[in-house]
């Protein structure tokens, strides 16, 4: 799922295309897609776009007479820009948006159609699509305590929550808590002072970094390969690889439709987590740590 750094990546790249720029149509392939009735959505033709917004992991296209286009492309969904007029492809193709200079399609790989489109209008309905976190990167490190431990959850739920930060998802929260060298299951009303201070500033220095990377690899090109996984990324997508600063395997943990991914050595001294179903199921078999594992892979 795009997160904060991939959000504004495409809010970076759509606003020369976009900005100042009037709806020539809009095309519908997939109705699920919509998921709002009132104003229809031609109503925004022949309406300029005069800002781009970011609500959490959602991307808001601002029209003349406040109403909005509010994207949410959860896993799958991503922008092309391409040609004006430019057919909608068939398998993965949601909808398209015209304008004389190109055209912004929306499409989602996979069987599942979760991305949404809700047309809204005035400012007050558009306030409730914010999911209420806070913006992390404006967030002094007070401000970021305070958020963090307002309930007691592990690091990786309260990071990834859209109530508490915005726009941290499952690749960047593992890339955070690894410079933090924190175990993304430590509670968060657990964290000592420097803990607090350590993972504050990871936070910032992993987003910004990723931020100014997507933008100087994207250039004046509009991205076309927008993903979670990156070679550049230190555990995220790489379990079973070598962790940068250490040399240990990575290690992942997947529970729901979520998984966190650690360094054992970096993170957790040594100690391998484990999830609650699987550690009941292998009881004394499971291995507690990298030595356990690899004393079993040799066995």
């Amino acid at each position: 799922m795009p997160e904060l750094p991939d959000i504004l990546l495409y809010l970076h790249a759509l606003g020369p295309r976009v900005l100042d720029h009037r709806v020539t149509g809009v095309r519908l392939a997939n109705p699920f897609l919509l998921r709002s009735i009132d104003p229809p959505l031609d109503s925004v033709v022949n309406r300029r776009v005069v800002a781009l917004h970011r609500l959490g992991k959602r991307i808001v296209f601002e029209l003349e007479g406040e109403v909005f286009l509010v994207f949410h492309l959860m896993i799958a969904g991503r922008f092309r820009w391409k040609p004006a007029g430019t057919r909608i492809p068939g398998k993965v193709g949601l909808f398209a948006l015209d304008f004389e200079n190109g055209t912004l399609l929306l499409t989602e790989a996979g069987s599942k159609r979760q991305a949404s489109l809700h047309v809204v209008a005035g400012r007050p309905a558009l306030a409730e699509h914010d999911p209420g976190g806070i913006d992390v990167l404006a967030a002094d490190l007070p401000t970021f305590a305070t958020v963090l431990q307002r309930d007691n959850h592990t690091l990786k739920r309260a990071l990834t929550d859209p109530r508490l930060f915005s726009g941290i998802g499952n690749a960047y929260s593992d890339e955070i808590l690894h410079v933090a060298q924190l175990s993304p299951f430590k509670q968060t009303q657990s964290l000592t002072d420097a803990e607090m201070r350590r993972l504050h500033g990871s936070t910032l220095t992993v987003l910004r970094w990723w931020i100014d990377h997507l933008r100087d690899a994207a250039g004046d090109a509009f991205p076309e390969k927008v993903t979670a996984f990156h070679d550049q990324m230190a555990v995220h997508g790489r379990f079973g690889r070598p962790c940068p600063e250490c040399g240990s395997p990575v290690q992942r943990v997947v529970y729901a439709a979520n998984e966190a991914n650690y360094c054992a050595t970096c993170q957790t001294g040594g100690r391998l987590l484990a999830d609650r179903a699987l550690s009941r199921l292998l009881r004394e078999d499971w291995p507690r740590t990298l030595d356990d594992l690899e004393r079993r892979r040799l066995r």
